[in-house]
C-alpha cells in the first residue's frame, strides 16, 4: 500500500505517482482511498446558450473567447443532430443548429462583463439570440439539453446502442478537425451526434448503431479510426477523456512513440504477473 499525495497545495517531491495511477485505467494498481478536493461556490453563476449558423462560427467563437482571456467556466458544443435529438427527447425548443452552452463564474459584475464580451464575440461569428439564465432552476433547464445528450441520441433510433468515442486537438485546429469529421459523416450512412468540451479542444461522437449489424460496426470503426488519425496529424491525441482501453492501443503506440515501451516497462514493474486489467492500455 502506497500513498501518492498529501494535503499540500503543491509538491515537487519525486515522481507524480498520483497522476500515473489516476490515468492508468486500473492497470497498475487498485485505488483504495481517495481525498476529495472541494472548491467554493462562486458568488455569481450565469449560464447562456447561443445557436450559430455554422459549426465553424461556433468554434471560432470559442477560439476567440479563449484568446482574449475571458475566464469561461464551461463551454459545450452540440451539433445540429444532437440538438434535434434533445429537443425531441427533453421536449425543448432550441433552434436546430450548432449550439454553444456557456457558464460564467465570479462576482456579479465580473459575470455580467464576461457574458457581454462573449455575446459580442458570438455575434461577430454568426451567433443568433443569446439566451441568459441566472436562477438555479433556469440554469438547470438551460443545461438539460447537454445532460440528456447520450440518451437523446439513442432515442433517435429505438433499440439501438451507442458507441461513444472522442479525440482532442489543439484549439487552433479544432474547427478543421470537426468540419472534416462532419464531412465524413455526411458522406456515410452513420448516425453520430456530436458533443464537445470545446474549451479544451475535446469533442465526442456517439455512433448510434445496431450492434448485430457487422456492416454498421465496420463503418463506425472506419470513421472512428479516420477521426483519430486526423487528430494525431493535427498534433492532438487519440482520446481526451475516454481512455485507451482495448480499442485504441495501436493509436497510443503511434501517438507516443518510444514512450509506449516505457509504459510497458512500468506495467511490468508494478504488475509483474499481469493481473490488473490485463490486455488494456499496453500489452505485456
Amino acid at each position: 500500500v502506497i500513498k501518492t499525495g498529501g494535503r499540500a497545495r503543491k509538491s515537487a517531491a519525486g515522481y507524480d505517482l498520483t497522476r500515473l495511477f489516476v490515468g492508468s485505467e486500473g492497470t497498475l494498481g487498485i485505488i483504495t482511498e481517495v481525498t476529495l478536493k472541494l472548491y467554493g461556490i462562486p458568488e455569481a453563476i450565469s449560464s447562456a446558450v447561443c445557436a450559430f449558423q455554422t459549426i465553424k462560427g461556433a468554434v471560432d467563437t470559442v477560439i476567440q473567447t479563449i484568446q482574449v482571456g475571458v475566464p469561461v467556466a464551461r463551454i459545450e458544443l452540440l451539433d445540429e443532430v444532437q440538438i434535434d435529438a434533445v429537443n425531441k427527447y427533453s421536449k425543448l425548443d432550441y433552434a436546430v443548429a450548432p449550439t454553444l452552452f456557456f457558464e460564467f463564474h465570479g462576482t456579479e459584475a465580473g459575470v455580467k462583463e464576461q457574458a457581454e464580451m462573449v455575446a459580442a464575440i458570438a455575434q461577430e461569428h454568426g451567433g443568433m439570440e443569446f439566451a441568459w439564465a441566472t436562477r438555479p432552476e433556469d440554469r438547470s433547464k438551460l443545461w438539460q439539453a447537454r445532460h440528456d445528450a447520450y440518451y437523446a441520441a439513442l432515442a433517435l433510433r429505438p433499440g439501438s446502442k451507442g458507441w461513444p468515442t472522442d479525440v482532442c486537438v489543439p484549439i487552433s485546429r479544432l474547427a478543421d478537425c470537426i468540419l472534416e469529421t462532419k464531412q465524413d459523416l455526411a458522406e456515410s450512412n452513420m448516425l453520430a451526434p456530436m458533443v464537445g468540451h470545446v474549451g479544451d479542444g475535446n469533442f465526442h461522437l456517439v455512433y448510434v448503431l445496431d450492434p448485430e449489424n457487422p456492416a454498421e460496426l465496420a463503418e463506425a470503426q472506419r470513421l472512428a479510426d479516420k477521426m483519430v488519425t486526423r487528430a494525431l496529424e493535427m498534433g492532438g491525441t487519440c482520446t481526451g477523456e475516454h481512455g485507451i482501453g482495448y480499442g485504441k492501443m495501436a493509436f497510443l503506440e503511434q501517438e507516443t512513440g518510444e514512450a509506449f515501451n516505457v509504459m510497458g516497462d512500468l506495467k511490468r514493474a508494478f504488475d509483474p504477473d499481469n493481473l490488473l486489467n490485463p490486455g488494456k492500455v499496453v500489452r505485456v
